[in-house]
């Protein structure tokens, strides 16, 4: 008499419940990307090894991000020029800098992006400010939040703002997997078409561009799924030295990192310490709100 064992199998298997998502932020792919052993202390080890100093560098692109986002909180009539010291103000943070004087230097020289950025925007609001975006795979369930999420000629673009001394060109814009995730999650959402991706950097005030497609959204969402897939199979999440070791949260707790070279937490804002000139029309409101903690 033949078993019943293969039907009791297939019953198991239609009921069965599926395999789990990885949850997952672009963020904490390139982590792992970057350096295995980075990525097990940040998200793995509990208790997770303490955290090195903040990063002036940090402060300054959360300091830029937060007044935009407080600028896009202010009603359309209200958003000027002169309202821009107020918003960086409020929106400063202080950590990481070496000094009061360094931290007087980089907020002039915020604000004088901020007049000038502003400047370029469009009228209106976009559809999204600081917005979290989410799609599914067979593998992933992603999210991630958007710095600014435009409608323009009925389709999404994705808008991410940068802060860094190194300007970015199309290639830039071309390989960020934060960026292909994120249009991916978009046209998901809102069921849009979401290919364009930009990254406004500040300091030059240039834009980098980069025109996605389908095959290509699908690659880069191939590399996630790959780089997921490498991450629940890793058992000792070896370091990678490098570079970025001297940055690293975890140097003090990382054979690699504490033989790399210390650099100090304002190193990375050094650059920026110079006057720049006011933009016309400032006036004494720019200076006033220079009286940081």
């Amino acid at each position: 008499m033949p078993s019943a064992k293969p039907d009791e199998d297939d019953q198991l298997a239609l009921f069965s419940a599926p395999p789990k998502l990885f949850s997952c932020t672009p963020s904490r792919i390139t982590t792992y990307e970057d350096c295995p052993r980075r990525y097990r202390h940040a998200y793995l080890d509990r208790p997770a090894p303490p955290r090195g100093p903040a990063w002036a560098h940090n402060s300054l692109g959360a300091s830029v991000h937060n007044a935009l986002k407080r600028w896009y909180d202010l009603p359309a009539s209200q958003r000027t020029s002169e309202v821009l010291p107020r918003l960086l103000t409020g929106a400063w943070v202080t950590d990481g800098y070496r000094d009061a004087a360094q931290i007087k230097a980089v907020y002039q020289t915020a604000l004088t992006w901020l007049e000038r950025y502003v400047g370029t925007l469009p009228e209106g609001d976009p559809l999204g400010v600081e917005r979290t975006v989410a799609a599914k795979t067979d593998t992933l369930a992603l999210s991630g939040r958007v710095d600014r999420l435009d409608a323009r000629d009925g389709e999404l673009v994705i808008v991410d703002y940068k802060t860094g001394r190194t300007g970015l060109d199309q290639d830039d814009a071309r390989g960020s997997r934060a960026l292909a995730l994120y249009a991916y999650a978009a046209e998901r959402m809102f069921h849009k078409p979401c290919r364009k991706v930009e990254l406004h950097h500040l300091p030059t005030g240039t834009v980098a561009a980069h025109e996605h497609t389908a095959e290509s959204l699908a690659r880069h969402v191939a590399r996630a799924e790959a780089t997921v897939a490498d991450i629940r199979a890793d058992r000792e999440f070896p370091m990678r030295p490098g570079a970025l070791c001297s940055f690293c949260d975890f140097r003090s707790s990382c054979p690699a990192g504490r033989e790399a070279p210390k650099k100090e937490s304002w190193t990375a804002v050094e650059g920026y310490e110079a006057r720049v000139p006011a933009q016309p029309g400032a006036g004494a409101d720019r200076e006033a709100a220079v009286e940081l903690g």
